[in-house]
């Protein structure tokens, strides 16, 4: 593995891992030495998806659940020891019906059910794993966004306002335990190819979505799981709270 990033031993909890961008980073990981741990709501899919990998552990997790999250943590710390780096990838569905209300037309159920996954299943699993990292000596912290928490959008708005959420938990934690040694991230994401999202568009949907970024294509999730392994390594031990924009050149900080 010369010339790439290494994170030997690291111990790696993916959300959302069973398929989608959650396998892709879960794949990174473990191909740069890292002992990942597969979540999924669904215990026979983190099977599946662990079986395709070295180093990797299924396990059944419910974010939106805090007995399962508090179940799952423990597990985690007793079984490894430690936990160096989470990737908050799990997230609500793509919904069309959602995504394309207008603003004042999202019920309070919708945005609650967005909510419940994306921000307060987010929240739930990192302050569970937060103390474990400070008591073994620090850790990364990833957390998956998008580029209209940064610049706004029109559409999709319950989706936007959890990931606006995100970034802001970011910059807390990176505040709060940078003495600890924990390092936080937030990976803001534009048109990525993921099963859920390009597969659920037109042609003509994804060729205008193509053509929004400098780059004139669509993200590959290999590409959004390399960033993300480059950021849990050491090579940034000196940056922290930052946002990091994938999306092609739409979004410019």
């Amino acid at each position: 593995m010369q010339g790439i990033v290494l994170l030997n031993g690291k111990v790696a909890i993916v959300t959302g891992a069973a398929k989608g961008l959650g396998l892709e980073i879960a794949k990174e990981f473990s191909h740069r030495g890292s002992n990942v741990i597969i979540c999924s709501r669904k215990l026979k899919d983190a099977q599946s998806a662990a079986s395709e990998m070295q180093n990797a552990d299924p396990a059944e997790l419910d974010i939106t659940d805090e007995s399962s999250v508090l179940k799952f943590t423990k597990m985690v710390s007793d079984d490894y020891g430690a936990i160096d780096v989470l990737v908050n990838n799990a997230g609500y569905p793509f919904d069309r019906k959602i995504w394309y209300k207008q603003l004042h037309e999202v019920s309070d159920d919708e945005l609650q059910d967005i909510l419940a996954v994306d921000l307060r299943g987010t929240f739930r699993l990192t302050s569970a794993v937060l103390p474990i990292m400070a008591k073994t000596g620090g850790g990364a912290i990833i957390s998956i966004s998008s580029t209209p928490a940064i610049s706004g959008h029109v559409e999709g708005a319950p989706y936007t306002l959890a990931k606006a959420g995100i970034i802001a938990m970011t910059k807390h934690i990176a505040l709060e335990y940078g003495r600890k040694n924990i390092r936080a991230y937030t990976l803001a994401l534009g048109n990525i190819a993921t099963d859920a999202t390009f597969n659920s568009m037109t042609a003509a949907e994804r060729k205008m979505a193509a053509s929004e970024n400098a780059m004139k294509r669509w993200g590959d999730p290999r590409e959004v799981a390399r960033v993300a392994a480059c950021v849990a390594s050491d090579d940034f031990s000196f940056a922290t709270g930052n946002t990091i924009v994938i999306d092609g050149g739409t979004v410019m900080l």
